[in-house]
């Protein structure tokens, strides 16, 4: 059973939980999502490594205030934690370089983009790739993958886009597996690219503000212009703009749906906590 299965599964379950008076056991949910209770506990399991009582708690609302109160990433000492730079990225080495300013002036003329849809722990993933790596990471479960494809696609408006799954699955498959060294092809502003290294500062499982990361980057008044930053970043998940909440702790914007974004912080913060139990 692939993973955007889960994710569809997962998502049904958000609903269900916002919708619901209060916690939902074991039983109440799995009939509500018409399974038994032995296939929802095995569902979630493999999804995620937890039960799906636990699971639920992650899922609720609250969850982004008591994860920025009890793990939130100070950008300015990242350094001395060993998380800087934009070689890191959570549990996974990356290799990124900018395209040039004029490819950027030229729309990615004379550029090729392969791309393809594939599944993904957070549902269809749309991947896009230069011969110098991926440069575009989409989620279509919210938007729809015709809406998702045009909004990485104009990016680049006078590049050749060849449909060609073979040759980038085994990029994506070893990015979000962890494996060896991601390569990245980003195309983006000055501003932009500060923020996208920012963000790369944030471990899995842990949060940051939008006006820490505008402090991070020298503008601590460009709170708005971060967030328009964060929303550009054309390589989600993998620069983890998922991991940027409101100073509140309110979830904020995401720019391929709020349950993605939500579903990202759950499935992180579950993995992070499992591991800490079994060390």
């Amino acid at each position: 059973m692939d993973s955007s299965y889960h994710y569809d599964a997962m998502r049904r379950a958000i609903d269900l939980i916002d919708s619901a008076d209060g916690p939902l056991t074991l039983e109440g949910l799995a009939e509500r999502m018409d399974m038994s209770p032995a296939h929802f506990q095995r569902l979630f399991s493999a999804w995620v490594g937890i039960s799906p009582k636990r699971y639920q708690q992650y899922l609720q609302l609250g969850q982004a205030k008591r994860m920025l109160s009890e793990r939130m990433t100070t950008l300015a000492v990242a350094d001395e934690i060993g998380l800087s730079g934009s070689s890191r990225l959570h549990d996974l080495f990356v290799r990124w370089e900018a395209m040039s300013p004029g490819d950027f002036a030229r729309g990615g003329e004379g550029l090729v983009i392969e791309w393809d849809w594939f599944d993904s722990p957070f549902g269809a993933a749309l991947v896009m790739a230069t011969e110098r790596g991926i440069c575009g990471l989409a989620f279509g479960s919210e938007m729809g993958r015709d809406v998702a494809f045009d909004d990485l696609a104009k990016r680049w408006p006078k590049a050749q886009f060849v449909q060609s799954g073979e040759r980038i699955a085994p990029l994506f498959e070893a990015a979000m597996a962890g494996r060896g060294e991601t390569r990245l092809h980003m195309i983006g502003a000055p501003f932009q690219i500060k923020v996208w290294e920012a963000l790369l500062n944030i471990p899995e499982g842990h949060v940051t503000t939008y006006s820490e990361i505008a402090t991070r980057v020298g503008s601590p008044k460009a709170v708005r212009a971060v967030g328009t930053a964060v929303g550009r970043n054309p390589v989600s998940y993998l620069i983890p703009c998922h991991r940027a909440l409101r100073k509140s702790g309110e979830l904020g914007g995401y720019h391929w749906g709020l349950p993605v974004k939500r579903a990202m912080l759950a499935y992180e913060s579950a993995r992070t906590d499992a591991n800490i139990a079994e060390k």
